[in-house]
């Protein structure tokens, strides 16, 4: 039974990145890139979501009414329809107030315009609330289950990529004064070019 991370991580192949590279006009290196650090921001704000019992249920009910996980049967064809997906709902929800800052963060460090970071980002967060969806209903996994799966899926991300997962941590935890974002842009762009 394939677990949260197989499931992104086979969603998210060569080809799905070229063709998200393509509508987003990036390099199918800097979307790669991007992807990397959106992934831990998405399910970070997943995770702090599903931790409060009244986000969880809400999560739990999202997930049961609209994310079965079809959409990884064909995401070209779900990323190929003109009109805007659920994507940008889903955002407010995760990321909230972060959003802004995380676009930036992502943006700079990867040198995507931050507009296309939000593309990118509106592009995901189905595919993860897909999977998640997915996961839940495999393992019989309800809003109590919610906040361990998240977990052991952030703390493989942060195991397989610790430097970038704790630099998207501290954009979520942004106060948003403006000088903090600032710094840590600086340290996702020189983490990026090692």
């Amino acid at each position: 039974m394939a677990g949260l991370m197989d499931l992104l991580g086979a969603a998210l192949n060569e080809n799905t990145v070229k063709q998200m590279a393509g509508q987003l006009g990036a390099s199918d290196t800097q979307v790669q890139g991007a992807i990397g650090m959106a992934l831990p921001a998405l399910l970070q704000g997943l995770q702090r979501n599903a931790a409060d019992p009244q986000g969880a249920e809400s999560l739990a009910n999202a997930l049961q009414r609209d994310h079965d996980g079809g959409i990884l049967d064909d995401l070209m064809g779900f990323w190929g329809h003109a009109q805007p997906g659920p994507g940008a709902g889903i955002l407010r929800h995760v990321l909230g107030g972060q959003q802004a800052a995380v676009q930036q963060g992502i943006g700079q460090a990867t040198g995507i315009n931050p507009g296309q970071i939000g593309g990118l980002l509106e592009m995901l967060a189905p595919v993860v609330m897909g999977a998640l969806g997915k996961t839940t209903r495999q393992e019989g996994a309800g809003a109590g289950g919610l906040l361990e799966l998240l977990g052991q899926a952030t703390g493989q991300m942060q195991q397989q990529q610790p430097q970038a997962f704790n630099l998207v941590n501290m954009l979520l935890d942004q106060n948003r004064d403006g000088s903090a974002v600032d710094d840590v842009v600086r340290m996702l762009g020189n983490f990026l070019k090692r």
